[in-house]
């Protein structure tokens, strides 16, 4: 829409996301001034009504925040009260949640590379759209996340809000027997996965470079999904770790005037998580299969300290990701030999404990303070979506302001560029699918007074 020398354009509501939100671009003479991510989350006050419940509780409780991860909820929940009451759970129970979370970071992962990204990259507006070009592909992906469905069905109880986690572990564990079935399932996702990899490497990957801090979590042996060490490698390419009890002293919450969403900033600075930041991080630690994955798909051999900075190569590591889920979920089932109790006793005790987990679009972090009862009295949650509000701001003003240069692209261009460049960071499964509208702002001459919102400025 143009009007008295201003050319605006609204991006109001994203659909199926937890909250809601727009978009705004504001250009000035040619130059993107602002770029403001607005995310309009209702009040949810999981953490208000956490305090005086059980220590039990917050596993169950929060996994209803989302729909599609609720696990990373649970056992970042779980973490955290086990830290809190000083408790660790014996090496089989250990596997048998990184079994659960696998299941959530296929049937996640695949969800957002084959219904809601790669449309983008092949010209659909829609994943109904692909299917009809693109149907042995769509089928695949369905195929892939159902295999990521069954786990969680299994280990969990069911594939949403699952029901048998529980404080230092599970109320049951599987038997030998039960996890046979999804063996073969999963030798067939293999398959999928590997198919899926070279299917993205093929996709053409338009340039952009973030330069905020990745920060992911890092483990001795293996690549973290659900426990490590905080660690950030900063954009200048030193790295460094601190304690996941020092999560707060670091990654500092504050409110902005265009969102009633928290953003976040690492030591003040902009900071990016989730799969560029696990691959930068801990790419090292990844499977053989998933390290020869990553070669052959092009994003270099992580042994050597390949990192990816551009957003729209995150499909790309994600496809590996999800190869490497597949492999860890066919190890664990393969070695898994049924607990004697499938938890360990978490007795309440006083104290304040911290955990953090790995969920697909990022690190979730939870903190909880409890009395010597096991009754919560503060609880804190950071998840992924709020940590990348920042950087995926900063991603938008220079994607925007290099289009404008170029080519200064119409309306229409210029909104489903911005589209893509949200998906790229995977906000939320819920939030990826599409936007309404995008508002731009085009003036010129004296900057106006934005309040006026009209032809007097």
């Amino acid at each position: 829409m143009t009007h008295c020398g201003s050319r605006v354009l609204h991006v109001g509501s994203l659909s199926r996301v937890e909250g809601e939100g727009a978009l705004s671009l504001h250009v000035h003479d040619g130059t993107v001034t602002a770029a403001r991510l607005e995310i309009y989350e209702p009040p949810r006050f999981f953490e208000a009504f956490l305090r005086g419940r059980s220590y039990t509780e917050p596993p169950d409780i929060t996994a209803r925040v989302c729909g599609i991860c609720p696990v990373a909820y649970q056992m970042s929940a779980c973490a955290a009260i086990e830290d809190a009451c000083g408790v660790t759970v014996d090496p089989v129970i250990r596997d048998l949640r990184r079994l659960l979370y696998c299941g959530e970071w296929i049937e996640s992962q695949a969800l957002h590379i084959y219904l809601l990204h790669a449309p983008d990259f092949l010209g659909r507006p829609s994943a109904i759209d692909l299917a009809r070009t693109h149907r042995a592909e769509v089928e695949r992906g369905l195929r892939l996340k159902k295999a990521g469905n069954s786990l969680m069905e299994l280990l969990g109880g069911r594939a949403v809000h699952p029901v048998n986690v529980r404080l230092g572990g599970f109320h049951r564990a599987p038997s030998r027997e039960e996890l046979r079935p999804l063996r073969e399932e999963l030798k067939r996702a293999l398959d999928d996965a590997w198919d899926t990899v070279r299917w993205v490497a093929g996709f053409e990957f338009p340039f952009a470079h973030t330069s905020a801090d990745l920060l992911a979590l890092a483990a001795p042996d293996t690549y973290a999904i659900e426990s490590g060490t905080p660690t950030v490698l900063i954009a200048d390419g030193t790295t460094e770790s601190f304690p996941v009890a020092g999560f707060t002293d670091r990654v500092r919450e504050m409110h902005v005037p265009h969102s009633t969403a928290l953003h976040s900033r690492l030591d003040g600075r902009l900071h990016l998580t989730g799969s560029l930041a696990r691959f930068a991080i801990g790419g090292r630690k990844l499977s053989p299969a998933a390290i020869e994955a990553a070669i052959e798909a092009g994003l270099g051999d992580p042994r050597e300290g390949a990192v990816c900075r551009n957003p729209y190569r995150s499909i790309l590591v994600r496809s590996v990701e999800t190869l490497y889920a597949v492999e860890e979920a066919l190890r664990i089932i393969d070695g898994y030999e049924p607990p004697a109790r499938p938890y360990v006793d978490v007795p309440p005790v006083a104290g304040v404990g911290h955990g953090a987990t790995e969920a697909p679009r990022g690190m979730l972090y939870h903190r909880y303070e409890l009395t010597a009862d096991g009754t919560v009295t503060s609880a804190l949650m950071v998840p992924p979506t709020a940590q990348n509000q920042g950087a995926i701001e900063d991603d938008l003003l220079r994607l925007a302001q290099r289009a404008i240069g170029e080519h200064d692209p119409d309306d229409d261009a210029l909104t489903a560029l911005c589209e893509r460049a949200i998906r790229n960071h995977d906000p939320c499964i819920s939030c990826s699918t599409h936007f309404l509208d995008l508002k731009i702002v085009r003036t010129s001459g004296a900057i106006p007074d934005e309040t006026s919102g009209g032809c007097d400025a």
